[in-house]
């Protein structure tokens, strides 16, 4: 669920006026947005800051629609519109990397340790290890949000 219908509406006009795709990663994040749209208990939020990144926030939602543990960051660097490429960043404590495609990021999500993985390219294995990361993430959360 979206946090609210201006977050939905902003993220839609975001994607809409997405044309320019030089490094194939528009499809991969409206995948990712998707992804996480179907995950029950999921509260998305948007943050855009044009020129600098344009961010989907995955919450588990608590209460009436309130946001609990944050457990996925998709950013869109946004500093080249034609060149776009995707950050998806974790909790270094609420993931695994067996496959060491992240990379370590201290203080890199909300100030606190980080996996982030670079998304450039149309990599559809890279794009379901970060779905499967994202379903590592979400079922930790839901652990943390119950305690």
């Amino acid at each position: 669920m979206f946090a609210n219908d201006t977050t939905l509406a902003e993220l839609e006009k975001f994607i809409n006026g997405w044309q320019v795709d030089g490094l194939a990663t528009r499809g991969a994040f409206v995948d990712l947005k998707e992804f996480l749209a179907e995950m029950e208990n999921c509260l998305i939020s948007f943050h855009a800051r044009p020129g600098i990144t344009c961010s989907l926030r995955a919450h588990i939602a608590v209460g009436q629609g309130e946001e609990g543990p944050l457990y996925a960051m998709v950013d869109v660097i946004d500093d080249d519109p034609e060149q776009r490429w995707l950050s998806v960043c974790f909790y270094g404590d609420r993931i695994s990397d067996p496959d060491e495609c992240g990379d370590f990021v201290p203080g890199g999500l909300l100030g606190q340790d980080a996996v982030c993985f670079d998304y450039d390219a149309g990599d559809a294995e890279l794009l379901d290890y970060i779905k499967k990361r994202m379903a590592e993430a979400y079922q930790a959360s839901l652990s943390l949000a119950s305690a």
